[in-house]
């Protein structure tokens, strides 16, 4: 399937992109965030980030389907 996967923050440079289209077989935003570290090595793990499908807030074993929009949002500091 296609899902189109939007990538904030210090996952958009380590991506070198904010958006792309990309076709996989993950059914969970985990799966999804994995098949994209595989391509782009700085990603950094997805525990400590936020999920969003389709502009909703997510779990990450969240069910994802043909033609959602995943965005990845790393992990945010404060002070």
């Amino acid at each position: 399937m296609q899902v189109t996967v939007r990538y904030f923050a210090a996952f958009r440079e380590a991506a070198g992109r904010e958006t792309e289209t990309v076709e996989t077989r993950a059914c969970t935003p985990r799966v999804l965030f994995d098949e994209c570290r595989s391509r782009y090595a700085e990603l950094q793990a997805w525990e400590s980030s936020l999920v969003a499908i389709n502009d909703e807030m997510a779990r990450w074993d969240s069910e994802i389907g043909e033609g959602d929009e995943v965005l990845f949002f790393p992990p945010v500091a404060g002070g």
